[in-house]
């Protein structure tokens, strides 16, 4: 492949994942207009693992996990990156705007660094502590306008940030476990399946049947957050990481931007002063973890 047509590729890549990656704030929100956040969150996880298993194991001949140790491994993974940090992430999503979701889910990559740095009992460095307060503040800024409304709530705040230090965790864990060569499809298809499992009982017990309608919002939050939010966005993903890691982490920055223009688009949710000050200070916050990984490698 010429370099042309691999820029052009790579670009087309980086703009599919940024707008998918960014719409599944929206697609949650369109889907809780209709259904519970559990009764959404099932479904869309026997879709996404049920698709990514049978590629994995009926088309690409890929062996199920062969240890004990490995099964336990994919089943805290499905915990931490699934169950706990998705389960959280879609009750929050009750009860704050589809930008607010977006702007959380952009602070990972500060998050999983601060996380990281406490985990292994490093030397906590002034740009960890400085990127994570902007950021921190720029969730409040942006987060402030909306507390009066039907947009925000403290509860859902805080749902927010629980969900994404589990997410950065399960991250941190992925990276740390030796996986012997295992696909990315099978650790994400199983894990996925985990997750769901975990859930399983929390959807039954609070199921109320005149809460949930089953109609075109509900299965059109459902093919989208398991095919193009998930599996499709990830695949970019993974395609411009594998690419250059750094040119790669350069998409993050437009990822809150994506998802607050798709969530006034899409749900009419206010634009303000205010946002564009918080989503400014998270990208600050973000350049600056993101120039600290660079200088590492």
């Amino acid at each position: 492949m010429g370099s042309s047509n691999k820029a052009l590729l790579n670009f087309l890549s980086g703009i599919t994942f940024v707008v998918l990656w960014a719409s599944a704030s929206s697609a949650t929100k369109i889907g809780l207009h209709s259904v519970q956040p559990l009764v959404l969150s099932i479904p869309r996880f026997i879709l996404a693992s049920a698709l990514m298993l049978g590629i994995a194991h009926l088309f690409m001949k890929q062996s199920l996990p062969k240890t004990k140790l490995a099964w336990k491994k994919i089943a805290i993974y499905g915990f931490l990156n699934v169950g706990l940090y998705l389960g959280l992430y879609v009750v929050a999503m009750k009860e704050v705007s589809a930008g607010l979701g977006s702007l959380f889910i952009a602070i990972n990559p500060v998050l999983i660094m601060l996380i990281s740095t406490i985990w292994f009992r490093q030397p906590l460095k002034s740009v960890t502590v400085i990127s994570f307060f902007l950021c921190m503040a720029g969730m409040l800024i942006a987060a402030y306008p909306l507390l009066d409304g039907s947009h925000a709530s403290p509860l859902g705040l805080g749902l927010l940030l629980l969900s994404n230090i589990s997410y950065s965790a399960g991250a941190i864990y992925f990276s740390k476990q030796n996986w012997d060569g295992m696909h990315i499809l099978t650790i994400n298809g199983w894990q996925t399946l985990f997750g769901c499992l975990y859930l399983l009982p929390f959807a039954i017990y609070f199921y109320q049947p005149t809460a949930n309608v089953f109609d075109f919002g509900f299965i059109g939050a459902v093919v989208w957050l398991a095919i193009p939010a998930s599996i499709i966005a990830s695949l970019c993903w993974m395609s411009l990481l594998r690419d250059n890691p750094t040119k790669a982490s350069a998409w993050l920055f437009l990822c809150p931007i994506a998802g607050f223009i798709i969530a006034s688009v899409i749900m009419k949710e206010p634009l303000t002063w205010y946002t564009l000050a918080g989503v400014v200070l998270v990208i600050i916050g973000l350049y600056i973890v993101q120039r600290m990984k660079s200088a590492r490698n």
